[in-house]
């Protein structure tokens, strides 16, 4: 029996970034399981002609699975492409699997076919269908392909610059072949900016007091006010020390597109940093030769203290 038809494929912005990255920082293939789940859409279709007595009409309903996790498992099949059922637990949420492979083209193989077919005839992982007007199953037939493209390490492109490529596939159990559906990224783009309103970042550097910019005091206590400049005083030399000869304010210039004309001035602050770096290893190598010699002193006079009480 073929599975229903699917309308599309979506997928969560943070999980396709997660996949992305585990994927960009693997030293080969990956291969793992989608899991997420299946629910019925029914388009509704609105009409200002009433000449029909309806005003709206619904067409036929269909399927829309959404990937919410993926789990990295490249041994849940054998060398022949035949999934082992004993390898996949028992999670109702199995959607299907995919293979993220580095600098090929961007087309299911025969291998990735044999595998998809036979998971997908695994009829115990099927997945309840959501909002189904009567008890249905989805068996586990989605198939997700990422690819690099072949000439990303070429020398005409620079080495910093990564493309990854994706595809979406339905495999259809009668008709066993791959069928291509869209990829919605539910969750990135300017209708989803208002989810990170709220956002909060955590800085490392020390709080500063505003009360140096010349603000109203309003501690009563002059000693706690004074010790509380003082300490924001010192915080603000330790801070400024640390990109001496770079200030602050000039990290901004490093973003957009004039960051080009002031990677000389970022060049020379690292240049600076390293030669205090330099500077700090010969400190440490002088000082550790000094602890040394000083051991092998104290090491000769113990034991010519030892040999003159034996003597006596």
């Amino acid at each position: 029996m073929d599975d229903p038809p699917l309308q599309k494929i979506a997928i969560s912005g943070p999980t396709l970034a997660s996949l992305i990255q585990r994927f960009s920082t693997a030293s080969s293939a990956v291969d793992g399981l989608l899991f997420g789940h299946v629910t019925h859409v029914t388009p509704l279709t609105l009409s200002d002609d009433t000449s029909t007595g309806n005003a709206a009409t619904t067409t036929t309903t269909l399927l829309l699975a959404t990937i919410t996790g993926f789990l990295c498992s490249p041994s849940f099949y054998d060398s022949s492409g035949t999934v082992l059922p004993s390898s996949l637990g028992h999670d109702s949420s199995l959607l299907g699997w995919f293979s993220a492979r580095p600098r090929t083209p961007l087309r299911p193989s025969m291998r990735e076919f044999s595998i998809t077919s036979s998971l997908s005839s695994l009829s115990q992982f099927s997945s309840q269908i959501q909002n189904s007007p009567q008890p249905s199953l989805f068996t586990p037939s989605l198939f997700l392909l990422l690819a690099s493209p072949p000439f990303e390490h070429s020398p005409h492109v620079p080495s910093h610059v990564h493309t990854h490529e994706y595809r979406a596939y339905h495999f259809r159990i009668g008709a066993q072949s791959f069928e291509p559906k869209s990829l919605d990224v539910v969750n990135i783009g300017p209708a989803f900016r208002g989810h990170y309103g709220s956002f909060s970042p955590n800085s490392p550097f020390p709080a500063l007091d505003c009360e140096l910019q010349g603000s109203p005091m309003v501690d009563d206590s002059g000693d706690v006010r004074l010790s509380r400049m003082k300490q924001a005083s010192k915080d603000q030399r330790e801070l400024d020390g640390c990109v001496e000869g770079f200030e602050v304010g000039r990290l901004s210039r490093m973003m957009g597109y004039e960051a080009r004309n002031y990677t000389e001035g970022l060049e020379d602050l690292y240049q600076k940093m390293l030669v205090k770096i330099g500077n700090l290893t010969s400190l440490v190598e002088k000082s550790s030769a000094k602890v040394l010699e000083q051991e092998n002193h104290n090491r000769k006079l113990k034991h010519k203290i030892s040999r003159s009480a034996a003597s006596e």
